[in-house]
């Protein structure tokens, strides 16, 4: 693991800890003013319940896309790495699994979990190839683009995005899981209007995110090289969970309230946007270094568990607190997966 830059490693460890927690909560706290800034702002350009959702999950992965790029920038690639596929976990386990644990039920969408989760399935194997490869990941980035792209087409107009060269069966199927998906979301995204001003604090609060997720990767991987910890626990366990905290309070909340499409939505579209945007892009830029074994198991173990919740989802349209609790026993493997391999 690299060290950090050289007045954070001059930094006494209480200090640098008490620097981590501080930059958390100050990113944390930023993520949740940039999402209703955010979502402010869709809502003036009229943008879809289903557009403002992924909107909303953006600007909510601000802390982790951070973390994750500002590790890769520094070449500690184990740890971005980490981030992604950490935090990818433990929105499958806190988001959905104990959602259901919480909620008793989290009913579902079949259709939803079908567009939703193959996407998200899909990204997560492309995850795995990017990780594999070590040096192309630009192949990864591609093959990712290849669905990301027309899957953001079909969520922000579904009509003018399936008007040509679509069957009609696929056209009126594709249009009825997104409609399921707003439906559900409606009633969980419906910011106010916002201008010029709401833009400029938008601007304010995302420079406030990139500044303090750049702290706190720092403060976290001096800390870990002190403390022998691995770079993959520091990245897939300490980093993710924490900067993942803002989609599981929102997601509790939904699930608690029986939106179970929008808890499903915002826990597969944040996982998306963490494979493109905090893994695949970097990487493609400054590259991923050569395939390691914590690198392969925590991304295979990030498909498995995305295939796990998937299947469950779909075959009963709805996860149950027991499934919950089985989700959240794939995450503990995850962790302990994430122990040996690191360690």
């Amino acid at each position: 693991m690299g060290g950090g830059p050289v007045l954070v490693a001059a930094v006494p460890t209480g200090a640098l800890v008490a620097a981590f927690v501080a930059a958390a909560a100050v990113s944390l706290l930023a993520s949740g003013v940039l999402v209703v800034r955010l979502e402010r702002l869709g809502a003036s350009l009229g943008l879809s319940e289903a557009m403002l959702g992924m909107v909303a999950a953006l600007a909510a992965n601000g802390p982790e896309i951070t973390s994750a790029v500002t590790a890769l920038l520094r070449h500690e690639r184990r740890i971005g790495a980490g981030v992604v596929l950490g935090s990818n976990a433990f929105n499958l386990a806190a988001l959905l699994g104990l959602g259901a644990v919480v909620a008793g039920t989290v009913h579902l969408h079949r259709r939803v979990v079908v567009l939703a989760g193959g996407v998200s399935l899909w990204l997560a194997l492309c995850a795995l190839g990017g990780v594999g490869t070590g040096g192309r990941p630009w192949a990864a980035l591609v093959g990712a683009l290849v669905v990301v792209v027309p899957y953001l087409a079909v969520s922000a107009a579904p009509g003018a995005a399936l008007r040509r060269g679509v069957p009609p069966p696929v056209a009126r199927w594709l249009r009825q899981a997104v409609s399921e998906e707003e439906l559900e979301l409606l009633p969980a995204v419906h910011p106010r209007p916002g201008g010029r001003r709401r833009a400029l604090e938008a601007a304010g609060a995302l420079a406030v995110v990139i500044a303090a997720s750049a702290v706190m990767e720092a403060t976290a991987a001096t800390f870990g090289s002190r403390s022998g910890l691995s770079a993959v626990v520091t990245g897939a366990v300490v980093l993710a969970a924490v900067t993942s905290l803002p989609n599981a309070v929102a997601a509790l909340y939904l699930a608690r309230r029986g939106r179970g499409a929008a808890v499903l939505s915002t826990a597969l579209n944040s996982n998306n946007l963490n494979v493109v945007l905090g893994l695949l892009v970097p990487g493609t830029a400054v590259g991923l270094g050569a395939a390691d074994a914590g690198g392969l198991a925590t991304a295979g173990f990030a498909v498995g568990l995305t295939a796990l919740v998937c299947v469950l989802a779909f075959r009963h349209g709805r996860l149950t607190r027991l499934q919950g609790v089985g989700v959240l026993a794939g995450y503990a493997g995850f962790l302990v997966t994430a122990a040996v391999v690191g360690g």
